[in-house]
């Protein structure tokens, strides 16, 4: 059982895990402005969301074999991260208009993203030796509603600039990174990280137990940050085709999105009682279910299109911390860390390719069928998940 300090610092991580994953999507949310003043294409979104994830890889195969958070208190390296990261998301005012400097900047933030995320969770391993499961769903419940912040954000008249909010979500990743490096010290469990090896990625692999979840977690990838990063298109195309209706797309987009951290802290609640498999599962049908009857959203009324979405929001993340469990569980403790570091790139890399398959099919498949492509990666995911 955590002891009380450790649950206050628990908070402080969370806050600020939160705040610097704010940074993830960014540009996303005022993309469409750019989009509209400076005459980039459709393709755009697919390019600059798929910058940060192989930011994001290139930066945790990096940390994990530099072995970085053994020889500095993880809670400098995320400060430090996020002090950079911020700094290089403000890169893209310098040219607003530069397309090429978006993607520069897209990408430098995603390179240091990875010492906040990945980060955060060492941290908060090294302050409970004992139940971390129960605290991966507020983890990555953080990052979700970080991730979906942006786009809150725009509900205020005074963040409607792009400028203004590009400067606002770095402000408050560096009030996150400031938190942690002031009020986090090394945990009193911290222990030597498991570095990376190449050598050990076919042993792993080799394992059913261990292939199972990392494939069911694979699935889950092919769908979520494509989800996400398309969910203010689908908002976007649902008031083109309903113009009758006054919607606030950054709303629907901000509860569509942020829905997700729910789903991540009820799934963590479930998987005490149920298994982390079972919620796992269940997430994965559920939105794979949402996939599948995705063409015949559109011309629901208002309310019952924000309830699906918002549905398919909460379940298609909720999976997210049961899936990190399963495979850190079921990885060798010999070779876990290099189990996990390359899951996590695996996994991102996929993401890569959906983003980008959404983006390229745009041109060439009615909008009401976009979404279809998302279906393989839960339906895969799920059969792969039970074999073993």
């Amino acid at each position: 059982m955590p002891s009380a300090k450790a649950n206050r610092v628990f908070f402080i991580i969370v806050f600020s895990q939160f705040c610097g994953t704010s940074l993830w999507f960014a540009t996303n949310a005022v993309l469409p402005q750019l989009q509209s003043l400076y005459n980039w294409q459709p393709t755009s979104l697919g390019y600059l969301t798929s910058a940060v994830q192989l930011g994001f890889i290139a930066g945790t195969l990096l940390f994990a074999l530099s072995g970085i958070t053994d020889k500095i208190s993880p809670s400098k390296i995320f400060f430090f991260s996020s002090l950079v990261a911020a700094s290089c998301n403000m890169l893209v005012l310098f040219d607003a208009s530069s397309f090429g400097l978006a993607l520069v900047s897209r990408a430098l933030t995603g390179f240091f993203l990875a010492g906040i995320y990945p980060v955060g969770m060492k941290i908060a391993a090294d302050w409970n030796e004992q139940g971390l499961g129960n605290w991966l769903g507020a983890l990555v419940g953080a990052l979700v509603l970080g991730t979906a912040f942006p786009q809150g954000l725009k509900l205020f008249p005074q963040f409607i600039e792009p400028g203004v909010l590009i400067v606002a979500v770095s402000i408050l990743a560096v009030a996150g990174g400031l938190s942690m490096y002031l009020l986090v010290k090394d945990g009193p469990y911290r222990k030597p990280a498991a570095h990376f090896s190449f050598s050990e990625i076919r042993t792993v692999f080799k394992s059913p137990e261990f292939r199972a979840p990392a494939f069911g977690y694979f699935g889950h990838m092919w769908e979520l940050y494509a989800f996400w990063a398309f969910v203010p298109w689908g908002v976007n195309f649902y008031l083109k085709l309903n113009f009758s209706y006054d919607l606030h797309l950054p709303l629907y987009a901000f509860l569509i999105i942020g829905a997700g951290a729910l789903g991540c802290f009820i799934g963590g609640q479930l998987s005490t009682k149920l298994g982390s498999k079972r919620v796992a599962q269940t997430a994965l049908i559920s939105s794979g279910i949402c996939c599948l009857l995705s063409p015949w959203i559109w011309s629901l009324s208002p309310m019952f299109f924000l309830t699906f979405m918002i549905f398919w929001g909460l379940m298609a993340a909720a999976d997210s911390p049961q899936f990190s469990a399963l495979v850190a569980a079921s990885a060798p403790a010999s070779v876990r860390g290099s189990a996990i570091t390359i899951t996590i790139c695996i996994g991102f890399a996929i993401s890569i390719v959906t983003i980008q398959l959404l983006a390229f099919m745009q041109s060439f498949i009615t909008p009401e069928y976009l979404f279809l492509l998302l279906a393989p990666g839960p339906i895969i995911g799920v059969l792969l998940l039970n074999r073993n």
